[in-house]
């Protein structure tokens, strides 16, 4: 598994459940006997509307700190990386010249 997808599912995995009841249908419904009471319905399904706009706000911005979060975390272990890159890369350098010189000076104590 990537290292990166762990604290992203981690920020996530949480929410899936609002996400999911936030996304279902959970506004007041037309009925038959509507029509006397049509203003105030309306009015009704208008609140409910804003309060799940409102709620959905709130998870959106919520969920914009945890990526914000994990992002951070992401960046942090890149640069980790890089650094350990770089240090094995300086290694692996230092250990080629020092086999290059020490061919080199083999091929000269042979063949003197």
């Amino acid at each position: 598994m990537p290292a990166w997808l762990y604290p992203a599912l981690k920020a996530v995995l949480p929410h899936v459940g609002t996400i999911l009841s936030a996304a279902a249908p959970v506004f007041t419904k037309k009925s038959a006997d509507a029509a006397p009471n049509q203003p105030s319905m309306l009015q009704q399904q208008v609140t409910e509307l804003q309060a799940a706009v409102a709620k959905n706000d709130t998870h959106i911005k919520d969920l914009a700190m945890q990526m914000r979060t994990t992002l951070e975390a992401l960046e942090q272990g890149a640069a980790l990386a890089e650094r350990r890159y770089q240090r094995l890369l300086t290694m692996c350098l230092t250990s080629s010249v020092v086999a290059a010189v020490s061919l080199g000076l083999v091929l000269v104590l042979l063949l003197r």
